[in-house]
């Protein structure tokens, strides 16, 4: 298999390199066939909701229950796929979302739908993309190498944007001639088909002597991993940020389109369809983006053509002004959402990966469900075109306000996993639950290199909590200067081993800066004390 550390991340590779590995190919099927679902889905839902209530918020709230389980139920489900096993979780995600299409076809096709149900059941139906996303995310860098990593999340857009275009048109041409119920059935028979692509693939998940993960303590480790990354912290801003603004004409879009001059179900589709067409353009032709603009810059560039869409939609009178911007808004987001997601992929290892990118998932949801919210009921109390030209106006602002916050200044880091033994080894045995377990090490350092060995141990104390310690301190002797003593502390013995066994190649590198300060004649002496239960 290949690895995701083979070649520097930002190295170029061909927009279609990714589909040359079989089991990519077959897994980027699975994911094309689950987002022809989404779309199809999610457009039946909202032209649905305009046919049981003419309130625009209540019709952007169809968007509001799609995403907002992600953000809800998005850490549970990411610290699953990290330790479960990846291919079973996946399957499991699409006969989910196969279940909901039944319960959705038979509720229409008996005439029992109302606007409180259909927000009800595409709520559940929400579930199913809140744990599917986290183990297709984690799943991809395993598949591909960082050359290719880049050409493979724009696939996924690829693959996303062609249902964008596929599904609303196939949605739109089954609602005009049978019905919006079996659009639901159809979803849920795709989605079976989708679970069989699953079911063929045979995934080797990684062995490890140590036992599993328990759920809320992977959960823990997931959150406290991104609170103490830098980059990952910069990411969540700008997507949530980004989808806060850019929500605004996919929620109001069902709503715009029956105002253009001869709107209706028809146009609906077709500007979705011009807007995918335009994110699939622009994610074939990212490698030549890239050589062209820096991440931050397509993120910037990518916002403000997306605002300046929006306007443009907003004052359309009729579909033809409309279409081509739809394009150019599909094109910008496509750019934005490849460059913040690869900066997010780069910066979590393996081990951590479906958790930190579920929280992305949540950051975007959050956005998304947020911004739905708040333009439908901006566009409620005035009209449509004002909370569209309000979002527009918010975009730009927003722009301006975080260009400190650049994608460019994360560090890119070594993930490689490094093999460390416990030194010096336990001299008694100790159960795996034993716990907590301290650590100290010794330092002696010269006064003249206190400030420079205290920035180091900052990051030390970010790396080790980002490993999985509950904490972390560091003491300066009071009757020796020279003198300084980091101690963390693990939740047990097997949480001690858990994180050992997380030591990536950056991390041993951190090590080598901290030994460098080090001036004893001996190697920092290193304690490992274990808790002891004391009887009553």
């Amino acid at each position: 298999m290949p690895s995701a550390t083979d070649a520097a991340p930002d190295a170029p590779s061909g927009a279609l390199a990714p589909l040359r590995i079989p089991v990519f190919r077959m897994l980027w099927s699975a994911w094309l066939t689950a987002n022809l679902c989404l779309w199809m889905n999610d457009v039946a839902a909202a032209w649905v909701m305009t046919t049981l209530s003419t309130d625009p918020a209540l019709v952007a709230l169809v968007q509001t229950a799609s995403t907002l389980p992600v953000f809800l139920l998005g850490l549970p489900s990411g610290a699953l796929a990290d330790i479960v096993n990846r291919r079973r979780w996946f399957m499991f995600t699409q006969l989910w979302v196969a279940a909901v299409g039944v319960v959705l076809a038979a509720v229409s096709m008996a005439g029992l739908l109302t606007a409180p149900l259909l927000l009800a059941l595409v709520f559940v139906n929400g579930i199913g993309l809140a744990m599917r996303w986290p183990v297709f995310a984690a799943i991809v860098p395993e598949l591909v190498g960082k050359r290719e990593l880049s050409a493979a999340l724009a696939l996924n857009g690829v693959a996303m944007n062609a249902s964008r275009i596929a599904g609303p048109i196939a949605a739109g041409a089954i609602i005009a001639s049978l019905g919006s119920a079996w659009v639901f059935a159809l979803n849920a028979v795709l989605s079976v088909m989708a679970s069989y692509l699953v079911w063929r693939w045979r995934y080797e998940p990684r062995h490890s002597a140590l036992p599993g993960e328990r759920f809320v303590g992977a959960m823990r480790v997931g959150v406290q991993h991104v609170r103490e990354s830098p980059g990952m912290r910069i990411v969540l801003l700008r997507v949530f940020v980004f989808f806060l603004q850019a929500t605004a004409l996919i929620a109001l879009l069902p709503i715009e389109a029956q105002r253009l001059q001869g709107g209706g179900a028809g146009t609906f589709t077709l500007l979705l369809a011009c807007m995918g067409a335009g994110a699939i353009a622009a994610a074939l032709a990212l490698p030549q983006l890239r050589a062209r603009w820096d991440r931050d810059q397509l993120v910037e560039y990518g916002t403000l053509i997306n605002a300046a869409a929006m306007t443009g939609v907003a004052l359309s009178p009729n579909v033809w002004t409309a279409a081509p911007l739809m394009v150019l808004g599909g094109a910008a987001w496509i750019s934005v959402a490849n460059s913040l997601t690869i900066t997010a992929q780069l910066t979590l290892p393996n081990w951590v990966r479906a958790r930190g990118m579920s929280i992305y998932q949540m950051a975007l949801m959050a956005g998304n469900a947020v911004g739905a919210a708040l333009w439908g009921q901006i566009a409620s109390l005035t009209d449509v075109r004002t909370s569209l030209l309000a979002a527009a106006a918010t975009a730009v602002l927003l722009v301006l306000l975080l260009r400190r916050h650049r994608l460019e200044a994360v560090p890119t880091e070594d993930h490689t996993p490094q093999p460390v033994k416990i030194d010096p080894p336990p001299a008694f045995e100790i159960a795996p639950e034993a716990g907590p377990v301290m650590v100290t090490i010794e330092y002696f350092v010269d006064e003249a290199d206190a400030a420079e060995f205290a920035a180091v141990m900052r990051d030390s104390r970010r790396a080790r909590l980002r490993q999985g310690a509950l904490s972390w301190g560091l003491l300066h002797d009071s009757t020796d200067p020279r003198r300084h003593l980091e101690y963390f502390v693990d939740e047990s013995w097997v949480e001690h081993q858990r994180r050992i066994d997380r030591i990536t190649a950056s991390d041993m590198q951190l090590r080598q800066r901290r030994l460098a300060f080090h001036k004893g004649s001996e190697p920092p002496r290193v304690r490992r004390y274990v808790g002891e239960t004391l009887p009553d």
